[in-house]
This record gives structure tokens, C-alpha cells and sequence, in this order.
């Protein structure tokens, strides 16, 4: 059998791309994180990590999937072997957590949506199943009301389904759906900007996201962890989708372009994302602090309700941008898991797809479950979001930076980064020079490993010396998050590894890239 390969229409690859990596990440997290360290003074570490490894990375993974025409995996494979192959399927099952958790996250917004209309903006009030947490802000109530609720896990499955019927023809139907999504995204931006504005007091906000405050870039090292793994998940690098998505093109596509194109989108976009958060919020003395969970589905409603007029219209509108936001990338992670598998196996699109959609259901609603097992909200609540939270710590902020490590040193050095350069150079108008090589072998790994370094020994500081009451109550849940994240990837990786790979037929397995039409190419 000869695999046919999908192909992205015109605009289809850069508006899937641009899709995938405008999130929730992009919308409320960067806002957040923002605030958290310094304001203007994070650009400082967010742009050394944009234009030192966001770009050549981007241009590494294209390069690697549209000259492999492979996913993640079978594009490290004949990069490396076997052990190139194991950190692609690493790095998948890795990214397969934060997709499940992600979709639950989508979940609890599809039920903000629903709330939008008129439940969520009932008075302040207790949540029965948190009543020794006294009362709450009305959309932190509706929250922790829904979360703790057993209805909430009718909502994990629409969004699932929704995915499912994205991704159902492939390259064909993910662009329709995306070439509605991403435009509609900047329109509705552009609209809570200029809303944001237009209050009094609203441009204070934007003088407060470009006032940097210095001493905190230099005196917590913690920034350069979140503005390097922010990057990494705002570019939607180190989970194999740009990848895949890059072996839908054809060998003569511009791969520098194609990066330079997707990641100032992104970076556009996040820049007045910024700008919105920070004007609609600042216009009420509300600070924008917090994490994604909190920022999303509390302080930011608590902000359009004081809109003059229309702040159902705006509430209805921001959950729509969420969602929208949210569905382009999930269904980036799920093509990128899917492709890898199609590859590996030569398997039924649909048939994976639906084996794949089950499997992750269930594991969104884990992260969904509504047990409360802290009724004082000194913690996350329930153990659903407690799971979710101590999962999204070791996939996010550890994972995706293994994963790049790793990606740089088996391009870099068992593959050589010279080759991706050249093969990229030769259908691009703006050559690459030496120093791309030197940042994927040297400069890349470095940089990433001390921010591993260096952020792990602060958070085992963090915890062994400080220690937290909430933590040490729940060590189990730490625990097993830890463990299952940990065994399911490493073991999961090993088998998948080791399974025979479907030969197809006119592409030699070893010996070389194939070519456009599927013959070997020594090199």
C-alpha cells in the first residue's frame, strides 16, 4: 500500500498552524504571568526566549516534519533510530496529558459559556460543597458550584465530539474549521480592545503591562522558567504538531516563511491579548493576578460585569473567543497523535480516531472528576483539579522542555542541524546562516537545561525547605501524579517504540529521507 498524505489547502497550513498555536495560553495565561513578574519586565525574558530558541526551533520542526513527510516520531526516527523514535512518542504521550486536561479545561469553559447568558452573573454567594470557604464572587461561585457538580461532566464529551468532527477528514476538515475560527479570533480581540479602551481608566492598564519593574527578572529565576516554557507552549513546540502539520506540505514549501509567519501571529496576538486583559481589568482596580484557572473563569468576568451596558453580550463573546481559541489547539494535539500513530502502524484514520477520542475522554474526565477533597479551598478543591494541576506541572513546565533538549541534540548532533539548514535554505528566499546550526547545538540545549536545572532546584527548595500545609496534606495526590505521569509516558514510549513499524510500499524504511514521490535519497 502507498500512503497518500494529506495536503493543506492555500491558507490552510498557516491558519492551522497560527490556530494551534493561539490559545488559551495566549489569551489569559500571558497576562497573568505578566503581572506575576514585573509587567514589562517579562518581555525581557519572553523575547531572549522567542528570537534565541522560538524561531529556530519552529524552523527546526517544520524543516524535520516537510522533509520527512512524517509525524514527530518516524521524522526522529530516521533521525536517530530508535532512541529518536522513543523521545517522539515521549514527547506525544507526554503532550496526550496536557490534551486531556486541556479539553477538561475547554469543558468547564463550554459551561462558563452556558452561564454567560445568565447564571453566571447571579450576587456573590457559598457553594454548599465549599461552605467552610464562606462566600464568593459570583463567577468564582458559579465555578466551584459547577466543578463540583456532577453536570459538568456532560460537557467533557461535547467538546471531545467537537474534536472529533474537526479532525475527522484530516487536513480538509481541520482548515474549514480553523479558517472560521482564527479570523473570528482577532475580530473578537479587537473588539474587547477597543471596549477596553474606551473605559475610564482603561489605558492605565496598557501604561502598567509596559512599565517593567527590573528587580524581579534578576532576583527570581522562576521568570525564565514561565517565559520559557510560556514560549514553548504558545508555539505549540515540543509537542510534535508543528511537525506533522509541516509533512502536509509540499517539499517546496518555505519553511522559514511559513516559522517566521506563525510565530509573529502568535506573538502579535498575545501582545494584544495583553493590552485587552490589562485595560478591561485595570479600568476596575482589578488585578490581573493568578494563574489560567483563575484569571479565566473568575477575575476577568468579575471585570466585564462592570461594563456600562452589554455585559452579557461581552461575557457571551470573551467565552467565545475562549472557545474557539481552545478547539484550534486541542485539535492540533490530537492531529499530532493521531499522525503518529497512522504512521507507525498505517492505520484507519477514522478507526484511530476514535479508539484515541475514547481513551482521552476518560482521562478528561479524571481531570474533571468532582469529588471536593478540600472544602476550605486552601488548594485546587476538587480532585479533579488537583490532579490536573499536579499533572499540568510536570508535562508543561517539564515536559515541553525535555522534549526541546532532547529535539535540538539528536537534530543537532546525531542528524545534523547543517542538513535541516540547507534542505530549508534551498526553497527559501531568506537563507539561514552558520549560526542556526550553532544555536540548535549549542546554544538551545544550554539554555534549556539551565532553566530546567535551575527551576526544579526551586521548586524542591520550595518544597522541602518552605513546605506547604496544602501539599503535605495531599501528598498522595502529588504522588501519583508524578508516578502515573512518569510510567505512563516512559512505558507507553518503550512499547510503542519497539512495535514493528507498517512498511509502505515504494519507501525504504532505512537508507534515507524519501523524496516527494516516496523514493529513498541517501544522503
Amino acid at each position: 500500500m502507498t500512503q497518500k498524505r494529506d495536503r493543506w489547502g492555500t491558507l490552510g497550513f498557516i491558519f492551522a498552524a497560527s490556530g494551534s498555536a493561539i490559545g488559551l495560553g495566549n489569551i489569559v495565561f500571558f497576562s497573568a504571568n505578566a503581572y506575576k513578574y514585573g509587567a514589562g519586565a517579562f518581555y525581557i525574558p519572553y523575547l531572549v526566549a522567542f528570537f534565541v530558541l522560538g524561531i529556530p526551533i519552529m524552523i527546526l520542526e517544520l524543516g524535520l516534519g516537510n522533509k520527512m513527510q512524517r509525524a514527530f516520531p518516524e521524522s526522529l526516527s530516521r533521525c536517530a533510530g530508535k532512541p529518536g523514535e522513543f523521545v517522539g512518542w515521549w514527547g506525544l504521550l507526554s503532550a496526550s496529558f496536557i490534551t486531556m486536561y486541556y479539553i477538561t479545561i475547554l469543558g468547564w469553559a463550554l459551561g462558563m459559556w452556558v452561564g454567560s447568558f445568565g447564571g453566571l452573573w447571579a450576587h456573590p454567594g457559598t457553594v454548599a460543597a465549599f461552605k467552610d470557604a464562606g462566600k464568593m464572587a459570583f463567577s468564582q461561585a458559579f465555578f466551584y458550584h459547577m466543578i463540583s457538580g456532577k453536570g459538568v461532566l456532560i460537557y467533557v464529551p461535547i467538546i471531545w465530539l467537537l474534536n472529533v468532527l474537526i479532525v475527522w477528514r484530516g487536513a480538509k476538515s481541520i482548515e474549514e474549521a480553523v479558517s472560521i475560527f482564527v479570523p473570528l479570533m482577532w475580530i473578537m480581540m479587537i473588539i474587547l480592545i477597543l471596549r477596553g479602551l474606551t473605559l475610564p481608566n482603561g489605558i492605565q492598564g496598557v501604561y502598567r503591562l509596559f512599565t517593567p519593574d527590573f528587580k524581579i527578572i534578576f532576583s527570581d529565576f522562576s521568570v525564565w522558567h514561565g517565559a520559557f516554557s510560556q514560549m514553548f507552549f504558545t508555539l505549540s513546540l515540543g509537542f510534535g504538531i508543528m511537525t506533522a502539520y509541516a509533512s502536509y506540505l509540499p517539499k517546496t514549501s518555505d519553511q522559514t516563511n511559513n516559522a517566521l509567519m506563525v510565530c509573529s501571529m502568535n506573538c502579535g496576538f498575545e501582545f494584544i491579548a495583553g493590552i485587552a486583559i490589562f485595560s478591561l481589568l485595570f479600568a476596575f482596580a482589578i488585578v490581573p493576578a493568578g494563574g489560567t484557572l483563575s484569571m479565566t473563569f473568575w477575575t476577568i468576568p468579575r471585570g466585564i460585569v462592570q461594563f456600562p451596558f452589554w455585559h452579557r453580550v461581552f461575557g457571551v463573546l470573551f467565552f467565545t473567543l475562549l472557545l474557539m481559541a481552545g478547539l484550534s489547539s486541542s485539535v492540533s494535539l490530537f492531529e499530532a497523535i493521531i499522525s503518529a500513530v497512522i504512521d507507525k502502524f498505517g492505520a484507519s484514520r477514522k478507526k484511530v480516531i476514535l479508539i484515541f477520542a475514547v481513551l482521552g475522554c476518560l482521562g478528561s474526565f479524571i481531570f474533571a472528576l468532582p469529588t471536593v477533597i478540600d472544602p476550605k479551598l486552601d488548594g485546587c478543591g476538587t480532585l479533579g483539579l488537583t490532579l490536573l494541576d499536579m499533572i499540568d506541572h510536570w508535562s508543561f513546565g517539564q515536559g515541553l522542555l525535555i522534549v526541546g533538549f532532547f529535539e535540538c541534540i539528536i537534530v543537532g548532533w546525531f542528524y545534523g542541524a547543517k542538513k535541516i539548514r540547507e534542505y530549508v535554505n534551498h526553497h527559501s528566499n531568506l537563507h539561514l546562516g552558520v549560526w542556526f546550526d550553532i544555536i540548535i547545538k549549542f546554544v538551545a540545549p544550554i539554555m534549556i537545561l539551565v532553566v530546567l536545572v535551575f527551576g526544579n532546584l526551586k521548586d524542591f527548595k520550595s518544597a522541602t525547605v518552605y513546605g506547604s500545609s496544602y501539599i503535605s496534606g495531599h501528598a498522595w495526590v502529588a504522588g501519583a501524579a508524578l508516578g502515573i505521569w512518569l510510567f505512563a509516558t516512559c512505558a507507553g514510549a518503550a512499547v510503542l517504540t519497539l512495535s514493528k513499524t507498517y512498511e509502505y510500499e515504494g519507501e525504504e524504511r532505512r537508507g534515507g529521507e524519501p523524496d516527494a514521490e516516496g523514493k529513498s535519497n541517501d544522503e
